[in-house]
């Protein structure tokens, strides 16, 4: 039996993603699934990420697909998760390897479709812890939640009842899938550790304001919506 699905997007992470894969295959929960897309990265991206299925083809699947964005890489990588939670890494970040385990124990022991967990800012320099506290209710949930998408434990049954998926070619779609997920979460919970580690490099999407920052008024328009 799958516990977890992990989908990875892949674009471009040459010199991030050995250390992110190696993260994921040295986690303690071992009834995981590994789904790397390969969403059209130009780079050597591809040969690396193949080496993992040949090191675990039980547990790692790997696809490649043309260029639509990380939100339709995730979406593409839904189709193929079979696991009882989803959960989400980006390729230039990793994983502390008793992440999973923890946060799908305490979904167990709390019956709960939904589980978050803290992280690191990781900086060239310097790291930052990012702290949260648990929320009472979902009023707080909507106001506090961290809009991001790789540091929570999400029911599968929970995105597939609710045809919910990430927003594609728009920026900002952490902002809209949580925000959309929420009304859905029957009992959250959460696990106070800094298990990510969100790593800050120049040039990733996070870093780069341009013109398509005014994305965010589309995203917050189909919330609302």
């Amino acid at each position: 039996m799958i516990k977890v699905s992990i989908i990875v997007p892949i674009y471009n992470v040459e010199k991030q993603l050995a250390k992110c894969l190696d993260s994921l295959l040295n986690q303690t929960l071992k009834d995981i699934q590994i789904i790397l897309v390969n969403d059209g990265s130009e780079d050597s991206s591809a040969e690396i990420a193949k080496k993992y299925v040949v090191k675990d083809p039980d547990r790692v699947l790997y696809f490649e697909k043309e260029n639509g964005g990380l939100s339709d890489a995730r979406n593409y990588g839904l189709k193929y998760a079979t696991g009882d939670f989803i959960a989400f890494l980006d390729s230039d970040d990793y994983i502390e390897k008793n992440a999973y385990e923890e946060m799908y124990n305490k979904a167990i022991e709390e019956n709960a479709d939904y589980v978050e967990c803290d992280f690191i800012w990781e900086f060239p320099n310097k790291i930052r812890v990012d702290k949260q506290y648990p929320y009472k209710n979902k009023k707080e949930m909507l106001s506090f939640v961290r809009v991001v998408a790789w540091n929570k434990l999400i029911k599968r049954q929970l995105i597939t009842d609710n045809n919910l998926e990430f927003p594609k070619g728009l920026r900002y779609e952490d902002v809209e899938f949580t925000y959309k997920l929420i009304p859905f979460i029957n009992k959250f919970t959460y696990v106070d550790k800094p298990f990510i580690h969100y790593v800050q490099r120049e040039g990733s999407i996070a870093n780069v304001q341009n013109e398509r920052t005014a994305e965010i008024f589309t995203v917050l328009d189909n919330v609302i919506e």
